[in-house]
């Protein structure tokens, strides 16, 4: 059998013809159009739906259903989208319309970053485990978790938002205006941040020097430190322990067999895994009585949504 995985996002809403081992055989993208109504766009997804099954050549029977991934509130086993800040899904009954409008009956829903945690335990970096905490370092924080094979979302699906763990009461403000979240310390948006606060701290610096020539993204101080420079390698320090205090959270409440490293900052590597790796293993409660856990860097990157999404079928 084959399954559809839909991954929407905020800039385009990509479909395609997975198959059981997780291989994408076929795919397509639309944009997304994120100011429509919610009706036009839950189209716009069944119009991927069938263009995906139109250029595969698969016949509808071969088809065993159609999962989704959205951000946002998602409120699975209702099939409903609570809540997407960034595109016009609120109170969506996103399954049964999409149901409704391709004809196929077999319709599941979740969070984006829960499809990504999926998909990388049963295809990617985590496969083999059981149990899995992914963590995807963007331009939020979001994370997904595995328990024996199994999502876990919470009641009514609301749960897993690891970004909004609190690390410090008093600390800066989140995205979402709470103060001291994981995300406001972990996200390629805090780390750019805090780039910005050393380049401003030391203007003399090769750092400050690449910033003001390229600008600030979330790979400007990887650049710099990689050149040698001190204030640049002293602010991933920094990042590194920002980000392990939340893996070790995760680690202590969860003790997962591997934990994964997603988003645009685990390109950078070793220098990001190896140091979160010790760091976690340095501080996890137990840690010289119970087995090792793994940090590795997620391995479907781009394609993990899709896939995802297909394996909720699975």
């Amino acid at each position: 059998m084959f399954y559809i995985g839909i991954d929407i996002g905020g800039m385009s809403i990509k479909g395609g013809l997975v198959n059981e081992k997780g291989e994408i055989l076929f795919k397509h993208t639309l944009v997304t159009e994120p100011k429509k109504p919610s009706e036009e766009i839950v189209r716009d997804i069944a119009s991927v739906v069938e263009r995906v099954i139109e250029g595969s050549g698969v016949k509808r029977d071969e088809i065993a259903g159609v999962g989704v991934g959205c951000p946002g509130s998602v409120h699975d086993e209702a099939g409903i989208v609570r809540y997407c800040c960034n595109i016009n899904l609120v109170g969506t009954p996103l399954r049964d319309m999409l149901a409704s409008i391709t004809g196929i009956g077999a319709v599941k829903i979740s969070n984006d970053a829960n499809c990504a945690a999926l998909a990388e335990t049963m295809f990617g970096a985590g496969e083999g485990a059981k149990n899995t905490v992914m963590v995807t370092l963007g331009t939020g924080v979001g994370t997904g978790i595995v328990v024996e094979g199994k999502l876990l979302v919470g009641n009514k699906s609301a749960g897993a938002e690891g970004g909004h763990i609190t690390i410090n009461f008093s600390g800066p403000e989140c995205g979402c205006k709470k103060r001291g979240h994981f995300e406001a310390y972990a996200s390629a948006t805090a780390l750019m941040g805090q780039t910005r606060a050393a380049c401003e701290k030391h203007p003399e610096s090769l750092l400050a020097e690449i910033a003001k020539d390229d600008g600030i993204s979330g790979k400007t101080v990887f650049i710099a430190a990689k050149r040698g420079d001190k204030v640049a390698k002293a602010v991933i320090n920094r990042y590194i322990k920002y980000v392990g205090i939340g893996l070790v959270n995760f680690a202590n409440i969860f003790f997962p067999e591997v934990i994964i490293i997603g988003g645009g900052i685990s390109n950078e590597g070793d220098a990001v895994i190896k140091p979160l790796r010790r760091y976690v293993q340095k501080n996890v409660y137990g840690a010289q009585y119970n087995p090792e856990i793994k940090v590795v860097a997620a391995t479907l990157k781009n394609d993990a949504g899709i896939i995802g999404a297909a394996a909720l079928l699975m």
